[in-house]
């Protein structure tokens, strides 16, 4: 941690990016002056903080309140610094509503400004990419030999789906599953997208490939978009350049961390382990699926090799049934202490699938078949080495669980994930020789930023904060329901009854829209039971997450009703943009504390008690504040 302070400190002679910048967004500067915006100290003060950054090759975490204006304030300096370095500025994000204001808006704003002065102008055609994760692009000649061989592949009941992929390819600017209305049969989009050793550089052309379109986009560009489960999932797999050159994903990039309070977390999940039975069941139905007759093995193997794939298919069902009926049957979530929990019936079965799969690949001639087979084969493999270590509870230092989902409860799911990312962190992104700015409009817990640098792994970093110019005194009331009846003491449950009338009275005493906040999606519906009718009674539109469609389509719906209500929980508590009085109330029913019985919730405890620390002081009461804040 020393060095590390040491190193973060030790800044470069200011060049002239700064000074740039500053005449940009100082009074009377070209931000104002030209595009017509206004004056914002907090805005000036982070964009000339960020240039020092990029150009110093330092890290910098930087608070900047509602209102600042951070994306411009990171995007100009990061636009202009990367076109004079030819480099990229990789920008990453949590919500697909911040990716779509700055692709919908901040960049398009940035380039105005550069084409209005002549001194920006050498800055005005920088290009800009957006990369999702590979297994969300169609590859075009994937889909080609799909449709050859789809009486191989595909029951006759879904091979339409081909044809409809074939039309949408062909007016798609982008390939990206999610454009697909009605989505797309999954069994199909396994055989179809780019996420497999059969779409590469060698066999698919950037003109045909939407994938090595995207790619080649980015390698161009001087701003790439990407979300923080890619960026994590990519260093996980070893995507940092190789040696000693600096860069977090490509050669001498530096990057932008927006919504950066959610860093830890995502962090958290892609450099742990996740297994799904519906997700292994679907693996290995592409070598051999029982019900069909149909699969990769029954074209290129024999009898035998089908027989090894549904030996496979039949043990890790019985694998999981056992486990959701002796672990899972009273409770969805249980965490593992200790190895024992499980037998590793599965590894045998796997690693003779893995086996056969290599020797029949081995026999091949190189092409994509050879590459489909081997990509298969490696895809188990990896499953098989995060059975394997979840059954032993491989690592001290992270936290195994079990859990099940879906409506019937039978997707059976074994997840691990590190304690403390702070480690994998500091060596993915502040070791990397590269500036990294940290930014959110949240990383005060209340007491300061430290916690926020000791869970990142950036100790001892430049940390700045500017207060939001939004004038909360007057423009802002709080309400706190004083009589509201204590939760139920067996179940934690909230007084839905009086929750619901609450919410009735006071979205009906508003005339713009209302966004009512849970931690609980049972409490959400619930509620929703209770006071849908009323509000359409009222000719009030009514919105709730999870059965009126897509985060980001029901936030449009609510923004353009204007006085709509809308019930959210998870992600509405953060990153949601609804300027005037189609927001005109927030109802938050319960302070968002983490539910103390989650695994990850309870193992953080534990860890900090072991320290000597108090759980609630450290951990539920700084994390809790900052979710409020958002």
């Amino acid at each position: 941690m020393i060095g590390l302070k040491e190193s973060f400190q030790e800044q470069p002679p200011r060049g002239e990016l700064a000074p740039l910048v500053d005449a940009i967004f100082r009074p009377g500067g070209w931000m104002q002056t030209e595009l017509g915006l206004d004056y914002r100290p907090q805005q000036a003060a982070m964009a000339v903080a960020a240039a020092q950054a990029f150009e110093g090759e330092y890290p910098l975490l930087f608070e900047a309140g509602t209102g600042v204006g951070k994306s411009l304030a990171y995007l100009v300096p990061g636009i202009i610094h990367a076109t004079l370095q030819g480099r990229q500025c990789i920008v990453s994000t949590h919500t697909i509503s911040l990716q779509e204001q700055l692709q919908e808006n901040d960049l398009p704003l940035s380039r105005a400004l550069f084409n209005k002065i002549p001194e920006l102008a050498p800055f005005a055609d920088f290009k800009t990419a957006l990369l999702v994760g590979k297994a969300n692009y169609l590859c075009n000649a994937r889909l080609a030999r799909a449709i050859t061989t789809r009486g191989e592949l595909f029951p006759s009941a879904v091979q339409t789906e081909l044809e409809r992929l074939t039309d949408w390819a062909r007016v798609s600017a982008t390939g990206i599953r999610h454009e697909l209305t009605p989505p797309i049969n999954p069994d199909v989009w396994e055989w179809v997208n780019a996420d497999s050793g059969a779409c590469n550089r060698r066999r698919c052309n950037p003109k045909t490939c939407f994938y090595q379109r995207a790619r080649a986009r980015m390698l161009n560009a001087r701003v790439v978009i990407v979300n923080h489960s890619l960026l994590f999932s990519l260093m996980n797999a070893g995507a940092a350049p190789h040696g000693k050159t600096p860069g977090i994903l490509l050669a001498k990039d530096f990057v932008v961390l927006d919504e950066a309070q959610t860093v830890p977390a995502v962090a958290s999940q892609q450099f742990g382990h996740h297994v799904s039975s519906v997700g292994l069941d679907r693996l290995l139905k592409r070598f051999f699926n029982p019900r069909h007759k149909k699969g990769i093995l029954r074209r290129l193997g024999s009898l035998e090799d089908c027989r090894i794939a549904e030996e496979a298919i039949a043990t890790a069902k019985q694998f999981f049934t056992d486990v959701r009926h002796r672990i899972l049957a009273a409770q969805p979530i249980v965490r593992i202490y200790s190895e024992g929990w499980g037998e590793p019936v599965l590894n045998p079965p796997l690693v003779n699938l893995v086996q056969r799969t290599a020797a029949i690949a081995d026999r091949l001639a190189d092409g994509p078949e050879r590459e489909e087979l081997q990509d298969l084969g490696e895809r188990v493999k990896q499953y098989n080495m995060a059975i394997n270590a979840c059954l032993s509870v491989a690592s001290e230092e992270s936290v195994y669980w079990l859990e099940r989902t879906g409506r019937d409860g039978n997707n059976v799911h074994m997840r691990a994930t590190p304690l403390d990312v702070a480690a994998v962190l500091r060596e993915h992104i502040f070791n990397r020789s590269t500036s990294a700015l940290l930014t959110s409009a949240t990383l005060d817990d209340g007491t300061g930023m430290n916690g926020f640098m000791e869970k990142v792994g950036a100790f001892g970093a430049i940390a700045e904060q500017v207060r939001s110019p939004f004038d909360y005194d007057r423009n802002v009331r709080i309400f706190i329901a004083s009589d509201a009846p204590p939760p139920d003491r067996e179940n934690a449950r909230l007084d839905v009854g009086f929750l619901s009338e609450s919410i009735r009275a006071c979205a009906l005493a508003v005339g713009g829209g209302t966004l009512v906040l849970f931690t609980s999606y049972h409490d959400m519906r619930q509620v929703a039971e209770r006071v849908e009718n009323d509000f359409q009674k009222a000719g009030r539109r009514f919105l709730m997450q999870g059965r009126d469609g897509p985060r980001s389509l029901i936030t449009n719906q609510f923004r353009e009703a204007g006085n709509a209500i809308l019930l959210g929980a998870d992600s509405f508590w953060k990153g949601v943009d609804v300027p005037g009085a189609a927001l005109s109330q927030v109802i938050v029913t319960r302070l968002p504390f983490e539910n103390p019985s989650h695994p990850v919730a309870g193992a953080k405890q534990d860890w900090i008690r072991s320290r000597g620390g108090n759980p609630f002081a450290e951990m539920t009461l700084p994390d809790a504040v900052i979710k409020l804040r958002q």
